[in-house]
């Protein structure tokens, strides 16, 4: 049971003063955008993990696992439907138990009162055998008797289903089990081809998402080949940058920006693919939980995690990733919330704020070049204006930000300095004692706790006078919107 704090220590805002504090400029190129994300760019993961998955002597999830999951739930309801909607991928390709495990009752209840817009991951290995010669290679066609039944009987319920993701971790190497690429892309036709015979109306059928594992570019180039065009809508492809759950270093990975870099090269890699071959709904992140196997016990669910979480939806959405899914709402140790209580864990407030302020369209952003101020820019998701976060990692710096309008046309000609006229909309995020191992995080200033019915908090943004500079204090994550900066492409 938490204590219910009503601000944040005083110790806190005496530690962002003593921090040393640098001043940087941030130029926004607003004149063009660089990419574009899907409206519902955070999307999150409902697993099937029982109670006795078990990693690294511990034992995380519980009843978070959807089929022991009670969709019931008010805390449960209520952090979904302040998204409104929220995206959710039901994954594990567990299609021939949901509906019996869960219950009709509950399934009718979670989406008639959450409004979520859902993807199925479908089991993409019934009807195949391991081969005998083939390390953890299965062999065959596909048979899609079992996804034919799950379809039909989520028509006949009258369940909108977004899209339908083929397979879990196949891909290249495999996690356990591997499907050969060439396969792969023949059994996918057979999927869309389902999908169209069952949802007759070209405007209702669900989408084909695939192949839902691993990058590696000569078996996604295979299986696009394979495959052709107009058949996968979206590629989708896993993240877990940070290695394993048990990682004494997970700490200094996620405070090391060169090490956050690193994984650029996958996003621009699947991005090298989309272009190549144009699936209609370009790429997704369709499983994306920092460690692997539950995550970090230390880590996942304290402040922390944010600097990870928020700094890889900002770089995937430069690299014109569609849709970015946590591995999990729920569940283990990476869950945006705690798999007993309910109770929401700060990345879930991250999450949540990115969801209401940070539109579609995506512009680029330069600036002086230190590494631990992260900063990525859209178009707000309300217009007018521009949304920023900034991320900083340093321990002992804080940075105070002046921002300058990129000139468009002529790279030697200066930049504009912003000044604005209009009051900035801030939303700063903060460790409640200043620890970024503490599990509640305060926003301006404000602990983030669940209100006595269980509902999210208010989440309003302090109003700064737009003639000084955006301060952003040391180890904390600000959203900034700007009502009346021009830019272009966010008309």
């Amino acid at each position: 049971m938490y204590f219910k704090f009503t601000f944040c220590p005083i110790i806190l805002l005496l530690w962002a003063s003593l921090s040393f504090a640098q001043n940087v400029n941030v130029v926004i190129h607003g004149a063009a955008s660089i990419a574009k994300t899907d409206d519902n760019f955070v999307c999150v993961t409902l697993d099937w993990w029982p109670a006795e998955k078990c990693d690294y002597n511990q034992c995380p999830w519980g009843k978070a696992g959807i089929l022991n999951l009670d969709l019931r739930y008010g805390a449960l309801i209520n952090a979904i439907k302040a998204f409104n909607p929220l995206r959710i991928k039901v994954g594990g390709s567990l299609q021939d138990n949901v509906v019996y495990k869960v219950g009709e009752d509950q399934l009718n209840r979670f989406f008639n009162h959450t409004g979520v817009k859902l993807t199925f991951g479908l089991n993409a290995l019934f009807g195949r055998n391991e081969s005998q010669t083939g390390k953890g290679l299965w062999i065959g066609d596909w048979q899609p008797q079992n996804t034919r039944d799950f379809m039909q009987y989520t028509i006949s319920k009258g369940y909108k289903v977004d899209s339908y993701e083929f397979g879990n971790q196949l891909s290249g190497s495999g996690m356990g089990a591997k499907v050969d690429a060439k396969q792969y892309g023949k059994d996918v036709i057979v999927l869309k081809n389902l999908v169209k015979e069952l949802y007759a109306h070209p405007e209702t059928q669900p989408k084909v998402l695939g192949p839902g594992g691993f990058y590696e570019e000569k078996w996604f180039n295979t299986f696009l080949e394979v495959s052709g065009q107009g058949i996968v809508d979206g590629l989708t492809h896993h993240i877990y940058n940070l290695g394993p759950g048990d990682d004494p270093n997970m700490m200094n990975k996620i405070l090391d920006p060169s090490y956050l870099n690193q994984v650029s090269q996958t996003y621009k890699g699947v991005s090298d693919v989309v272009n190549k071959f144009r699936p209609q709904l370009g790429a997704w992140v369709s499983e994306s939980g920092e460690a692997l196997n539950g995550g970090s016990k230390d880590v996942s669910r304290t402040f922390a995690d944010g600097f990870w979480y928020l700094d890889q939806m900002g770089m995937a959405s430069t690299y014109d990733q569609k849709v970015f899914c946590r591995q999990a709402l729920i569940g283990g140790n990476y869950g945006l919330l705690n798999a007993t209580t309910f109770v929401p864990n700060p990345d879930y407030y991250g999450a949540l704020l990115w969801h209401r302020l940070m539109g579609s369209t995506v512009l680029a952003v330069t600036k002086e070049s230190d590494p631990d101020l992260r900063v990525y820019a859209h178009c707000a998701k309300k217009k007018p204006g521009v949304s920023l976060i900034f991320i900083n990692l340093s321990k002992d710096r804080s940075f105070n930000i002046t921002l300058s309008n990129a000139k468009p046309g002529d790279a030697g000609k200066p930049n504009y300095e912003f000044v604005g006229k209009q009051n900035r909309e801030e939303y700063h995020l903060r460790a409640l004692t200043g620890d970024i191992k503490d599990d509640i995080v305060c926003l301006n200033d404000v602990p983030m706790v669940q209100t006595d019915s269980e509902d999210i908090p208010a989440m309003d943004p302090k109003l700064v006078d737009a003639s000084t500079p955006i301060s952003i204090a040391a180890q904390s994550i600000a959203y900034v919107t700007i009502r009346d900066f021009e830019a272009p492409a966010c008309v």
